[in-house]
């Protein structure tokens, strides 16, 4: 089946931040890649060109770089909950515009702290704005 979705992607965000479970994790900031997808309804930015009709992704790149900056989370799967969050709270749907339907994360250690080389550990999570 075509997922015939309208998606912005934004892709390979690096932030440092202090999480994870270990001491070391919460003292020392460590880099975090983060991936994101937005589904919202994007034919009128596509008929009109006009950027009011879209996602300003600027401002969706500083919130999630706020949260991964911010205060410590122990697991990856609250700190993308987190972001997702973030992210449904600091966009905007002016009356009559399409809403934000689904926000997929990915997080991604990209130092993971295990025995064996490994170029990442991460977790993805997908909520749906009418299912938060």
């Amino acid at each position: 089946m075509i997922d015939t979705r309208d998606v912005i992607e934004l892709r390979g965000l690096v932030v440092s931040g202090t999480h994870g479970v270990l001491d070391e994790e919460r003292q020392r900031a460590q880099p975090f890649e983060v991936d994101v997808d937005l589904v919202r309804d994007l034919s009128a930015a596509g008929e009109t060109d006009d950027l009011s009709k879209t996602i300003d992704y600027g401002s969706v790149v500083t919130s999630v770089a706020t949260v991964v900056g911010g205060p410590h989370c122990e697991l990856l799967e609250h700190l993308a909950q987190r972001i997702i969050d973030a992210i449904f709270e600091s966009v905007p749907v002016a009356p009559g515009d399409a809403p934000l339907e689904e926000v997929t994360v990915t997080v991604r250690k990209t130092r993971p702290p295990v025995a064996y080389p490994m170029t990442s550990a991460g977790v993805r999570l997908t909520r749906r704005a009418d299912r938060r």
